[in-house]
Formats: structure tokens, sequence, C-alpha cells
């Protein structure tokens, strides 16, 4: 009888962990995320931009600095992409710079924690490339200080991220006041010279920013909107440099789940690869419109 019961519980205990592993499987979440960037119009046009014109520029560019991101996540992978809708008439642009930017914007992100694998759709002049890299190890530090997004309990983390030498996202007006918060015995104030600096002799882009998370265990993958994962709990809301990435709604195990594919199409590059290939072109372009100002280098009748 003794052994039947040990049998019995073995049994049992077999059958639980076959259903976990089995929902595991099956286990899948949708977040919906807001992100929101503070564009600097202090350098735009030199100084001698009137405030009215800045604003117009700003209002053209508002769809390119606000936008709403899907995630789909399960246990290991995810992936983000940025929410199909019909733009306004007049709200796209923002002029050439508008343009160049909006050609900087990445396509779908997909991420594997398991082989820390992340894989960037880019398409840049009508190429298609697939930026394939490892994921970024941040060394989060866990703080004790919650609060609540939505019915979550999140906790906070924060940590020092090194900005990529061509995000467009972190610039700022050379000379400015810069980025004043400071990584534990370093500057973070220092910027990045690099090749593209004779294009965009006005603007610089930090080495690092300060980035300040909020997760919740009560979703336990570590994950979240972008490139940001590494915690015990899913990311809802992220502070980096100018840009607020915000939750604002979570659906666990939809009933119409999104396929989480990992992306195939484009030539495959790495980072660095792909921002010399960006900065190629805008050195291309430099040079076909006459150089700093872009203005034409045609002869005047």
């Amino acid at each position: 009888m003794k052994n039947f019961t040990i049998k019995l519980s073995s049994i049992a205990f077999m059958i639980l962990v076959s259903l976990n592993l089995n929902a595991q499987a099956d286990f899948q979440g949708q977040a919906i995320y807001q992100t929101k960037t503070t564009l600097d119009m202090s350098g735009f046009g030199g100084g001698d931009m009137s405030e009215q014109r800045k604003k117009q520029i700003a209002d053209r560019m508002k769809s390119m600095l606000e936008k709403t991101y899907v995630l789909n996540f399960n246990t290991s992978e995810s992936t983000y992409k940025e929410e199909e809708k019909l733009e306004a008439p007049g709200a796209g642009g923002g002029g050439r710079f508008g343009g160049m930017m909006s050609s900087f914007t990445g396509g779908s992100q997909y991420k594997n924690i398991k082989e820390s694998l992340i894989l960037q759709e880019q398409e840049f002049f009508g190429k298609q490339f697939l930026v394939k890299d490892s994921l970024p190890q941040l060394e989060w530090k866990l703080g004790s200080e919650t609060k609540q997004i939505g019915q979550y309990t999140c906790f906070k983390a924060t940590t020092t991220k090194p900005v990529d030498e061509m995000d467009f996202m972190s610039m700022r007006r050379r000379g400015g006041r810069g980025n004043d918060e400071k990584k534990e015995g370093q500057d973070t104030a220092d910027t990045t010279k690099n090749d593209s600096s004779n294009i965009f002799d006005s603007v610089e882009v930090p080495k690092f920013v300060i980035v300040t998370a909020w997760y919740t265990p009560q979703i336990p993958v570590s994950t979240g909107p972008g490139e940001y994962q590494g915690l015990p709990g899913l990311i809802l809301e992220v502070t980096a440099d100018k840009t607020v990435i915000l939750c604002t709604k979570i659906v666990m195990n939809p009933q119409d789940k999104e396929t989480i594919d990992r992306p195939e199409k484009g030539d495959v590059v790495t980072r660095s690869e792909y921002n010399q290939i960006m900065k190629d072109k805008i050195e291309e372009m430099r040079e076909m419109y006459g150089g700093r100002g872009g203005r034409g280098g045609g002869r005047r009748n």
C-alpha cells in the first residue's frame, strides 16, 4: 500500500510538471506602449529661427516623436513593432531633416532571451537590412521603491546604458547643457565625436545615459520594450534621456495569439556595420546637396 501511494504521488507530480511545461509553452502576453521623445529645438536654424517656426516643425515631427508600439512575448521570445496607423494629412516630415530621421526609424524587432539575440529590421533609402547583435548586457541596480502602474505593482531599477553613435533621438546642440547625470565614478556628459560630426557640426551624442525602469514580478518574464530586458519581471516603464516609454495596456494569454516569428529578410549586418552604411550615405548626400547647408550646390541664375 505504501509503495502504491509513493507511485501515485510520483505520477501526480509528473503530471503537474508536464502541465506546467505545457502551460509555459502556451504562455503568451501582449503589452501596448506609448513612447514620447522631447525634442530640443534650441539648435534648429543656428539660433536664427523664430519660435513660431520651431513650433511648426515640432508639430510636424510629432508623429515621429510620439509613437505606439506592441510587444508580443512568451517566456523567451518577443517581437516589438510600431502600431500601424494612418498618418493625418500634413503630419509627416519636418522638412528634409524630418524625412532623414524617418528613414532611420527601425522596423520590427525580435529578441530571444535564451540565445541572447536581438534582430532589428531596418529599411534605409529603399534597401532592407537585418541588424543582428547580442542583447546588451545591462547592469541593473535593483531598488526597493515601488509604484502602481495600472493593476501591477512595479519595482524601480536603474542602469547606465551606452548610447548608439547614430541615435538621432539623443542628439542635442553641441556645447549645450547635455546630460548632467553621472554614472558612479564616471562623467556621462562626455560626448562621442563620430565621423558624421562634420555633417552635423551643431549637434552631439552623449556617450552614456541613465536609464530608470519599472518592472513587475507579477508577470515573470525577463523582457520589455525595445532592447530593454534582464529584470525579474516585465518592464512596464522606461525613462532614458529624452524618451519615456509607458505601458498602457496588457493582455495575458490573448484568445487570438500573435505568431512570434524570427525575421529573416534583408542583408544581415552588425550594428556597427549598419552605422557605417548610414554615415557613408549621409556623407554622400552632403556632397550631393553642396555641403553643410544642404541647400544645393548648383549655380544661381
